[in-house]
């Protein structure tokens, strides 16, 4: 299988990049907020999926992306393209958080993902993250209102990786979700 892929971005899509390796393009799947920009040399952790027509290349900026991915496809009824519509919408972190402490609010508010699913997700992953927990990485506080503050952000014309960047940063004593908006802005310059 392909684990990983050196190499130059060379093209850049919605919904997947191409990697140049030795002459050779490679379409590469991956989250839209986590896309390298064209001619960056890059590694990427991938996830081959083999289909009856098809093969498909999964990639990830960093192993732990690659991780949660596939520990979302042990899930029944989740498949490649939903597993990465999730992690497209998701912080790493944040995901990890909520699942540990099975707070199905977050997932909630991710397109395509309603309450009910949203609880089966965590009941199916809540005994499966101790093999993605590490040790040398705490999981951050995950606040409530963080969607919230994530949609503002974005509402306001950040990117979602800024948007994202900064949530991380604020202060876990600030919980209330304007208080974080005020917050996040401040940090962010405006």
């Amino acid at each position: 299988m392909i684990r990983s892929l050196s190499g130059t971005i060379i093209e850049s899509c919605a919904e997947f990049v191409v990697i140049e390796i030795g002459g050779i393009g490679y379409k590469v799947a991956m989250p839209a907020h986590t896309h390298p920009a064209l001619g960056e040399s890059v590694r990427l952790y991938t996830h081959l999926a083999v289909r009856e027509n098809a093969l498909d290349l999964y990639g990830f900026i960093t192993d732990d992306e690659l991780a949660m991915f596939e520990l979302l496809l042990t899930l029944p009824k989740i498949g490649p393209k939903s597993a990465l519509q999730i992690l497209s919408q998701a912080d790493i972190k944040l995901l990890h958080t909520a699942i540990a402490k099975q707070d199905a609010s977050y997932l909630a508010k991710m397109s395509g993902i309603g309450k009910k699913t949203a609880e089966k997700i965590i009941l199916e992953l809540k005994d499966k993250m101790h093999a993605f927990t590490r040790d040398d990485s705490p999981a951050p506080h995950i606040h409530s209102g963080d969607s919230d503050v994530l949609d503002a952000l974005i509402a306001l014309g950040y990117t979602q990786r800024d948007a994202r960047d900064v949530l991380a940063v604020i202060a876990e004593d600030i919980t209330e979700t304007n208080a974080r908006i005020k917050a996040a802005l401040q940090i962010l310059g405006k």
